[in-house]
């Protein structure tokens, strides 16, 4: 059960690291991905910064927790991701349901378990 925790923590790491780099470098390829349209320089910036930098913030955490077995960090991915879930939640109350926001939510809360799954079986 740990092992396989482990591995499913490094596949989201993975993911969130993927997503954080193209959004970070390559923010034109990402476009498509997160249904955004942005404006100029400063949008451009704004995928790479907000987007990425989360992304990339999360891997870093995640990173640190797998490394060193101080799980906490699964915990405040984990809080993060959930911040995310919750905005795609509200969405779809209040701008109505789009099939294209299931899937990431779901991915999203896949991981949010994985994550406090992790924390509560490989420590606190």
């Amino acid at each position: 059960m740990n092992l396989t925790l482990q591995i499913l923590v490094g596949l989201a790491t993975m993911m969130l690291l993927g997503l954080g780099t193209m959004s970070m470098f390559a923010p034109r390829r990402m476009v498509k991905n997160f249904a955004l349209e942005p404006v100029g320089t400063a949008g451009l910036s704004t995928i790479r910064s907000v987007i990425g930098g989360l992304f990339l913030a999360s891997v870093a955490m995640l990173s640190f927790a797998l490394a060193t077995g101080q799980t906490l960090g699964y915990v405040a991915v984990a809080l993060l991701l959930a911040s995310v879930a919750l905005g795609r939640v509200v969405g779809l109350v209040t701008d109505g349901f789009d099939k294209a926001v299931v899937p990431p939510l779901l991915v999203e809360l896949v991981i949010i378990a994985v994550l406090t799954a992790a924390y509560l079986h490989l420590g606190r």
